[in-house]
């Protein structure tokens, strides 16, 4: 898969309720995260937002529950390394799936270049409020490290980004920038997503 492949503007959400307000702002890319819900609601969850994505000509990726994401018939699926521990990647690979790892250490990024990704994301690059992690801000200095490491595989840089530090993110090497409380936590959401399109769809 080249890095042109994957749109430069990667948002996350925890709903699908989202997408609608989102979607029409020239969103193409987006990861839905849901949380601690029975398989029911997660099923119906997942098929809204794939439905929602391709009503706009939008990928969407699954987080986590790539079972759910093959019945489907979703776009991608998004591993954590705990994730990739149980996750069945030959049936992944058989639906034709493509498939993104997450990753902190050169000892995770081995371990997920074995199973040939579509993505590779790197975070926390910038302190997030997001969830408690185990690792520290990885800087603009390991993206770039990264990137020479995974080489043509597209890297994306996930952790505190905001539209002010995505150019320098994106000089550092990343193919992508996944968004998550600079859009859901601004006073208007929109108004941030389509500056998050704009800026993202500059040349260079």
């Amino acid at each position: 898969m080249s890095a042109k492949m994957l749109d430069r503007f990667y948002l996350i959400v925890d709903s699908a309720d989202w997408l609608v307000r989102l979607l029409p702002c020239g969103v193409k890319l987006v990861q839905l995260r849901v949380k601690d819900k029975d398989d029911a609601t997660l099923r119906a969850e997942i098929a809204r937002a794939r439905d929602l994505c391709r009503a706009h000509g939008a990928q969407l990726v699954v987080n986590d529950y790539w079972r759910l994401a093959i019945d489907l018939g979703c776009d991608y699926v998004h591993l954590g390394q705990e994730d990739m521990d149980t996750a069945d990647f030959p049936a992944i690979r058989k639906a034709n799936m493509k498939l993104g790892l997450s990753t902190h250490d050169e000892g995770e990024l081995d371990r997920a270049l074995s199973f040939r990704p579509d993505y590779v994301a790197l975070g926390p690059v910038y302190p997030t409020i997001l969830k408690k992690m185990r690792f520290g801000p990885q800087g603009l200095e390991r993206v770039t490290q990264w990137k020479k490491l995974v080489g043509p595989t597209p890297l994306v840089a996930i952790g505190g980004i905001t539209v002010e530090r995505a150019p320098g993110i994106f000089a550092a090497g990343a193919d992508s920038v996944s968004v998550v409380t600079d859009v859901s936590l601004n006073k208007d959401p929109e108004a941030r997503a389509r500056e998050w399109v704009r800026v993202t769809r500059l040349p260079g």
